[in-house]
């Protein structure tokens, strides 16, 4: 999963390692003393060192002091020399930007929304300028010290553990699933049902797509497989009439969560979001959840915005995040709407659904795990 955006990450620890090696290769050795044999003898005829009062003592030398004509901003010679002698690492502007560029390129080919992959640049490039002065062992652990917080600034945005917020809540919770035709979304709530059974919750699902031929033969597939209780109006009806009374069963039957699917639908759809505005109305979720496949990279990004902009959901299942290379949408999805991703679709079993880990993702493409 993500294995093309993983390599392009590496290839960016690469760049920066490389770069810092030839810097290290071309710095100039450090003059040995005057009057000093190779051994470190003083030559019989050497010239009698400098007073005391005119030593500098390297220790406390100011190290911003500027005398070697750079800028305070800019680490001298001096202290490069003594970096280097005691293991530490300064890494320059110079030495970030070719790297840097690279990078810029990889994130935006693996359809990395613009805003986001321009976000984790100046992340990285923050930590190695700003923190690159500390000892570390290599070049390589600082790069992925950067990247690794760079990846989960943008990836954990909005975070929230899901399953205490089903444990939390007053029952039955209901969620809405949203989203444009032919991403999974039925599948997934057929995913999710099952999930839950796993922790212990029971859940009814309500088929509010209404209009779309053959959409109650398709979830009432999934319910009858899973056992669980579908509740279904006839075609054309109302979606918010439905899943009220996919609510009212639960209320009734004590069932832990409701599961509400709606048509799909583009965020330009005036008559559709129209029924998911009567929808927030007459049943009031406690989540909307907006379903999109990871594989749609951009198109998933751009479409998660839009379906926020207009409906405000609370986060987003990916589908098909097994099959997707390029990791676009994982990476940009959050940070773009400021919702979290809850779930990953990972396969076609009713098993295959994988609460979303920012952490364990961030290990995953930086090859911690």
């Amino acid at each position: 999963m993500f294995d093309g955006l993983k390599d392009k990450l590496s290839g960016f620890r690469k760049d920066v390692e490389e770069s810092t090696d030839v810097e290290d290769a071309e710095e100039p050795d450090e003059p040995e003393s005057a009057g000093t044999t190779e051994s470190g003898a003083a030559e019989p005829n050497a010239e009698a060192p400098a007073e005391p009062s005119e030593t500098v003592d390297a220790d406390t030398r100011d190290e911003g002091d500027g005398t070697d004509g750079s800028d305070d901003n800019e680490p001298s010679t001096f202290q490069r020399a003594k970096a280097f002698a005691t293991g530490r690492i300064i890494i320059e502007e110079e030495d970030l930007e070719e790297p840097l560029w690279n990078l810029e390129m990889a994130l935006l080919e693996s359809d990395v929304e613009m805003s986001v992959a321009e976000r984790i640049l100046d992340t990285v490039r923050e930590k190695m300028l700003g923190e690159s002065r500390k000892q570390v062992e290599t070049t390589g652990e600082l790069v992925e010290a950067a990247l690794h917080d760079a990846l989960l600034d943008v990836i954990a945005v909005g975070q929230f553990d899901f399953e205490d917020r089903i444990a939390e809540a007053d029952k039955p919770v209901t969620i809405v699933f949203t989203g444009v035709n032919g991403v999974g979304k039925t599948t997934s709530i057929a995913k999710l049902s099952e999930w839950l059974a796993d922790r212990g919750y029971s859940s009814v699902m309500a088929n509010g797509d209404t209009y779309r031929a053959g959409a109650n033969e398709q979830i009432r597939e999934h319910a009858d497989r899973l056992d669980r209780e579908l509740i279904s109006h006839d075609q054309g009806g109302d979606p918010a009439a439905v899943i009220y009374d996919g609510v009212e069963y639960a209320e009734a039957n004590d069932i832990d969560v409701v599961l509400g699917d709606t048509a799909g639908r583009l965020h330009t759809s005036d008559d559709l979001m129209a029924q998911l505005e009567k929808i927030d109305r007459v049943v009031d979720p406690d989540m909307t959840l907006f379903v999109d496949e990871a594989v749609a990279g951009q198109d998933a990004v751009n479409r998660a915005k839009e379906f926020n902009d207009a409906a405000a959901i609370d986060g987003a299942i990916l589908t098909k995040a097994d099959a997707d290379s390029s990791g676009g949408a994982a990476i940009s999805v959050a940070y773009v709407t400021g919702k979290p991703i809850l779930f990953l679709g990972t396969g076609q079993g009713y098993d295959d659904l994988t609460l979303f880990q920012p952490e364990e993702l961030v290990a995953s493409l930086l090859g911690e795990d």
